[in-house]
This record gives C-alpha cells, sequence and structure tokens, in this order.
C-alpha cells in the first residue's frame, strides 16, 4: 500500500503540525463537513495534536446520519411489504427509525438485501420480475451520480419492478445554514474530496466570499488533513477568504462534467429535512417528473409517514458542530454500537460511532471520586 503510506509518513505529519505550530497566532475554530474525514480526525487523534486553541468542529457530513427519519420510517413501511425486495448499502440496515430499523424488520421476514452497488439492485430486478425491488438511494453529491445511472438503466431495460427511495442531500446549502446561525463559531471550512470530485468546487466560491470564510477542498487521509488545516490557517492569518484545493490529485474546479449531467436529467433540487436539523431549503435532489413512475414513495404510498425522534438523541447538536458525543448523557452508556439511539452512533461516518471506537468517554461529573 505504498500510495497510501506517502500519505501517512509519521515524519511528514509532524513537519506540517510544526508549521501550523508557527503559523497559528491566535485561536480558529474550523468545521470538516465529511463523516470519512472525521473518522480520521478522531482516530488517528490528529485533532488533539492540533495547537492549542485550534479546534476541529465535526459538521453534518455523514449521508447517513443526515436521512432524514421520515426516510427512514418510509423505507420500513415499504420494506415490510410481502411483494417488495428492499435493498440498501449495508450502513443503513442498523439506522434506527422511529419503531425499528431494517435490520430487525429482516430478522422478522422482511426480504431486505445488502447490496454494493444500486445496479446490484436493478440486476435482482431483472432476475426476479415476480418482485418489487426499491433501492434507497440517499447520499450527499456523491453517490448520486450511479444511482442517477441505476435509473437510466432501469428505464432502459423497461423494468416495470424497480424503483427508488430518494432522500439525496447537497452539501453547500447545510454550509450557509451553518453560517446563518447567529450562534455559529466556524470560521473555516474543509469541503469532501469526494463531493468536490463530482461537483468541482466552483459551487463554494460564492459561499466563500459572502460569508468571508475560506473552504479548502481536502482528502482524507491524515496528510490531506493536516495539510488542509494548514492551508485554512494560512488563509484565516492572512486574511484571505478563497476557496483553494488540497486534492489536487483527484479534484478540479469544474467537477465531472459527465457525472453532473446525468444527475441534472434524472433529479432536480427540492427542499429536504436533515435529519436532527431540520428543513432547509433548496438542499436535496427529487426525482425529476420525467421519471415519477420510478418514485418509491409515490409507488407504495408511504408519503405520510409520521415520525418521532429519540428524546433523549442529541444529533442534531452534534451534526452541527454545537456539542460533541461526550456531551450526550446517553454516550456510551445507553447510546452505543450495539443498541444506537440516534445515526450518528450507527454509521461508520457517525461522529458518536468515531468517538466510541476511539475510546473516547464522558468527563466524570464534577465531585465524583477519582
Amino acid at each position: 500500500m505504498r500510495y497510501l503510506d506517502e500519505y501517512r509518513d509519521p515524519e511528514l505529519a509532524q513537519s506540517l503540525l510544526d508549521r501550523l505550530r508557527r503559523v497559528a497566532t491566535r485561536p480558529w475554530r474550523i468545521m470538516e463537513v465529511c463523516g470519512g474525514q472525521t473518522h480520521t480526525l478522531v482516530r488517528q487523534g490528529i485533532d488533539e495534536l492540533l495547537p492549542a486553541g485550534l479546534r476541529m468542529i465535526h459538521g453534518p457530513g455523514c449521508p447517513v446520519c443526515v436521512t432524514p427519519l421520515e426516510t427512514l420510517d418510509r423505507a420500513m413501511a415499504v420494506a415490510a411489504r410481502p411483494e417488495v425486495t428492499f435493498t440498501s448499502f449495508g450502513d443503513m440496515l442498523r439506522v434506527p427509525g422511529t419503531h425499528t430499523d431494517l435490520l430487525s424488520l429482516r430478522a422478522r421476514g422482511a426480504d431486505v438485501r445488502v447490496v454494493y452497488s444500486p445496479m446490484d439492485a436493478v440486476r435482482i430486478a431483472v432476475a426476479e420480475p415476480d418482485r418489487q425491488v426499491v433501492f434507497l438511494a440517499v447520499g450527499f453529491e456523491t453517490t448520486a451520480p450511479a444511482n442517477a445511472m441505476a435509473v437510466l438503466h432501469a428505464r432502459r431495460l423497461g423494468l416495470a419492478n424497480f424503483s427508488v427511495l430518494v432522500s439525496h442531500v447537497l452539501v453547500p446549502p447545510a454550509m450557509t445554514a451553518l453560517l446563518a446561525d447567529p450562534d455559529c463559531e466556524v470560521q473555516a471550512f474543509l469541503a469532501a474530496g469526494h463531493v468536490c470530485a463530482v461537483m468541482g468546487w466552483r459551487q463554494y466560491e460564492p459561499i466563500a466570499a459572502r460569508w468571508r470564510v475560506p473552504i479548502v477542498v481536502t482528502g482524507f487521509e491524515p496528510l490531506d488533513l493536516l495539510e488542509g488545516v494548514l492551508m485554512a490557517v494560512e488563509q484565516l492569518e492572512e486574511g484571505r477568504e478563497e476557496v483553494e484545493n488540497q486534492y489536487a490529485r483527484a479534484v478540479q474546479r469544474a467537477g465531472n462534467r459527465h457525472a453532473q449531467q446525468v444527475v441534472a436529467e434524472v433529479f432536480r433540487i427540492t427542499d429536504r429535512t436533515w435529519r436532527g436539523i431540520g428543513p432547509l431549503p433548496a438542499s436535496g435532489l427529487e426525482l425529476a417528473p420525467a421519471f415519477a413512475s420510478y418514485d418509491a414513495a409515490r409507488r407504495f404510498r408511504v408519503m405520510d409517514v409520521r415520525s418521532a425522534e429519540h428524546p433523549e438523541c442529541i444529533a442534531g447538536a452534534i451534526l452541527t458542530g454545537a456539542r460533541e458525543p461526550t456531551d450526550c448523557g446517553a454516550y456510551g452508556v445507553r447510546c452505543t454500537p450495539r443498541t444506537p439511539l440516534g445515526a450518528p452512533m450507527v454509521s461508520a461516518e457517525g461522529t458518536c460511532a468515531a468517538y466510541f471506537a476511539a475510546g473516547r468517554t464522558r468527563a466524570a461529573p464534577a465531585g465524583s471520586p477519582p
């Protein structure tokens, strides 16, 4: 794995940390908007090695975590139907809905299958024409092109037994909503490299200019993140507010035009509710009218489900960076990866799961015995 080792070199990491300590002259607060970046920061202890006063705020970068509860409850309602084969990526199966999760439904006999691509779901629909095959299409801009291609392929094949339950979300509106909050502490962003590989970074330029915040497109390895933080701090110290690209080996300013065209053909922008955060205007994707017949929510008439978050879960505050997992009274006690109360403890990209895997514990209450 020489290629990855080049981005995990401890001597280079120490060099970047030394440069950060020389450059940072005051406290700064930087938010990463990517669950993969969060896990690297926490697993490698990078957030704890940064200079004093330089704080990483973990943002709403986990696509599983921000998938609205209503979508999950619609998924349960569809998956429970006897004629349905419900397909999903594995990280969605244990995310709790209001009353249950997909894994529990499968244990009770529902035909719920893990797939590794939306095209796998299309192939199931071809192989089993007597089944209604539904794919749970969630995620940021990163996964939208593949899901759009699956719908296009299903239409070319004339499949009447394939549909998608769509809940795509878009990163820039979430960043704008965070910055518009009067209590926002974020002074710079690390943008997710895989999102920008699809969409480019032109969409971030108006945000940087309007809100006067540096935005650095960043990769996912330890050295990527340290260099991204350094680039953001250099901008902050110099009074610049630009979009810069640390992830030059994978991202171009214009992104992947073909992927963008496919997404624009199959989807249209819509308002979307983010789990734990609430409704954000023009922050999601839904099927365009020409593809409405592939909409599973309408096909199975599950648009009007009633959902309710677990009262102990503070996922919204965690996803916006207002709180940390260790601030939650249920963290590590009633909420663990085996018994999650909220999505951030389930997903491989969730902040609570990252903290738990790294062994981070809640501080003892004042006055507790040592």
